[in-house]
């Protein structure tokens, strides 16, 4: 481990610094404070590294995980009319179950098998969740916070005197009174209720309606009546600075220059801001309460939300990896790496940290900056654990603001804009009378409405379901013009049997049996690693690939591109109708394979092959 100590301890101190301010700013985007987002990282990015199973992977709270995060919390919260301390050890409970649900994932198998989840979906899910982390930056980026609007919040008291006249009726019912019964004391406990009560359960109701993509765009207009212009300013200063420190160098994080700056500035001159949340100073405790106070009631509500985090959490990490893993020319261990993962959302639970998962900037920086063991991402959590209890009483300084405008340069980055573009592309294969429109962008549009303004796990799991329909549909339209097609063993087809035998060891030739897609990527890219070194042309056969879906796509561009790097020469030989729309639509013909070098029939590839090798010679 310590054989590269001077890399890994360079990319893990590097991969800190990037991960500070986003550990914040995720941590008062959750809901839970900036401390929650820093624990998380600490805890993640320490055991995560120690058991996990991609060396150079940097861990810790990321968009994804913090949206849903957002989401549970706000429902937790919800039903505990904002009372943080009697929601937090149920909170915690499920992040906790999340993160042993993934050490089972782990040592059941199930991490190669996450491969299996369809492009549309991911890509619907990451644009949903860049559009919720932006739009619900908003309000703080021009200081508007709806529960100290005394007319907003006026206008809740009547529903608020009616939710605490139901809290106590549920009170009662749990403690076997009935009103008919007892009505004396429904009546002496609801003349308990005062002003104070009433005021602060209207405050929350009204932070509770304008929370989310639907609540902020219901009070945007209010808001923007109540502009705080200072907050503004600072907001704007943090994105300008993020978006052009990156033009002058890459080698300092912009984020961490903005965060610096722009709080200096307000420090400084005593603006007068709103800050974050206070840190607590000191070594993280153990949010004991988790134990204590816990029942299975109370908890299994949410098994079903603690067990999509967790799945997740896995995706997000394991895509980590494989970018890692292409970066280092290394090759993960999945299941390890769910396993560490969960020990370390685990762990970062029990000392009220938000969870967690790989994150693919800060992974990338540690690579680059020299990272190559598991101990660089345990130097990030160090160092970030130091910068605690060093700079805890400062970091609680830094404007509220700040942290807002940070989060919305993560919103606009973590968008997947390759997938957008690809829209208007896609063939249009699903009827609905006279409209033809494409599955795949019925996908990722379902996915990314429903996760945006309604619910990201149930989105998720509905975009599965119509992505599995419709690709049965799918293969069993195809199976039914060709059924005569059968599974085929990796061997020499008929027409390749004169293939002459002094060219086998250049010239490298690849059967592609059936359709290319989410199911089959994987195997499909380790077509670079079946290469042998001598081979110099590498001949597809694409004769019985009848359908190849935006997935396939995807990873036969990163295949070929590969190729292109290493100066093999690429041939295409059958592309089908569908494929070769599909490459079309994106470039792959002509830029990557020139139309020159795709044959309908093998013989003619053949012939070119051999008198390009004679000309050679």
């Amino acid at each position: 481990m310590f054989k590269h100590f001077r890399g890994d301890l360079f990319g893990g101190i590097t991969a800190g610094i990037v991960a500070l301010p986003l550990a914040l700013a995720f941590g008062v985007s959750s809901g839970l404070g900036p401390s929650a987002g820093l624990y998380g990282a600490i805890f993640i990015s320490f055991f995560a590294a120690l058991f996990g199973g991609t060396n150079t992977q940097i861990s810790g709270p990321t968009a994804p995980m913090t949206a849903v995060s957002m989401v549970i919390i706000a429902g937790i919260l919800a039903v505990h009319d904002g009372d943080i301390a009697k929601a937090l050890p149920i909170i915690l409970a499920v992040f906790l179950l999340a993160g042993l649900m993934q050490i089972g994932l782990g040592l059941i198998g199930l991490g190669k098998y996450i491969k299996y989840i369809p492009y549309p979906v991911v890509s619907g899910f990451m644009t949903a969740i860049g559009v919720i982390i932006l739009v619900t930056q908003i309000l703080p980026a021009v200081g508007y916070y709806p529960k100290e609007d005394a007319e907003y919040v006026s206008q809740f008291k009547a529903a608020a005197e009616e939710e605490i006249l139901e809290n106590i009726l549920k009170e009662e019912a749990g403690e076997g009174i009935l009103v008919l019964e007892d009505f004396e004391e429904t009546i002496r406990r609801a003349n308990k209720i005062t002003l104070e009560d009433m005021q602060k359960e209207a405050k929350t109701l009204a932070s509770s309606d304008a929370s989310g993509v639907l609540g902020t765009i219901k009070v945007l207009p209010r808001a923007l009546q109540n502009i705080n212009w200072l907050e503004l300013a600072l907001a704007i200063a943090t994105i300008v600075i993020i978006y052009g420190f990156k033009r002058i160098t890459t080698s300092i994080p912009s984020t961490l220059v903005a965060l610096i700056v722009v709080s200096g500035v307000a420090v400084g001159f005593d603006l007068g801001y709103r800050p974050i949340e206070k840190i607590p100073e000191g070594l993280p405790i153990p949010q004991l309460e988790i134990f204590t106070e816990f029942s299975f009631s109370a908890i299994t509500p949410y098994i079903f939300t603690a067990l999509t985090l967790s799945l997740l959490g896995a995706i997000d990490s394991l895509l980590t990896s494989v970018v890692a893993d292409n970066m280092t020319q290394t090759k993960h261990k999945p299941n390890k790496e769910l396993v560490g993962q969960g020990i370390g959302n685990s762990i970062a639970a029990v000392f009220g940290g938000i969870p967690g998962a790989g994150a693919t900037i800060r992974t990338v920086v540690n690579i680059n900056s020299g990272g190559k063991t598991r101990l660089s991402g345990m130097v990030a959590g160090i160092l970030l654990l130091v910068i605690l209890l060093a700079l805890g009483p400062i970091a609680s300084q830094i404007p509220a603001a700040v942290l807002a405008g940070i989060l919305v340069t993560v919103g606009i980055g973590v968008m997947d804009y390759k997938g957008l573009k690809a829209i208007p592309f896609l063939p249009k294969d699903i009827k609905f009378g006279p409209i033809k429109l494409s599955s795949e962008v019925i996908i990722m549009l379902t996915v990314l409405v429903l996760s945006s303004i309604w619910n990201l796990v149930y989105a998720v799991g509905i975009g599965l379901v119509i992505a599995s329909l419709m690709f049965m549909k799918k293969i069993g339209d195809l199976t039914a013009t060709r059924s005569n097609v059968k599974p085929l063993k990796e061997q020499p087809w008929a027409d390749e049997k004169n293939f002459p035998a002094k060219l086998r060891e250049e010239v490298f030739i690849k059967h592609i049996k059936g359709p290319l897609f989410f199911g089959s990527t994987s195997d499909f890219q380790q077509l670079a690693e079946q290469i042998p070194i001598t081979a110099s042309t590498v001949v597809i056969r694409m004769d019985r690939m009848q359908y190849m879906d935006q997935s396939g796509l995807y990873a036969m561009e990163d295949v070929l591109q590969d190729l292109n790097k290493k100066n093999v020469k690429v041939l295409l030989v059958g592309v089908l109708d569908q494929p070769k729309y599909m490459m079309e639509r994106i470039d792959i013909i002509p830029d990557l394979i020139p139309r020159e070098d795709i044959f309908e029939k093998f013989r003619p590839c053949m012939d070119r092959i051999t008198a390009n090798i004679q000309d050679s010679d």
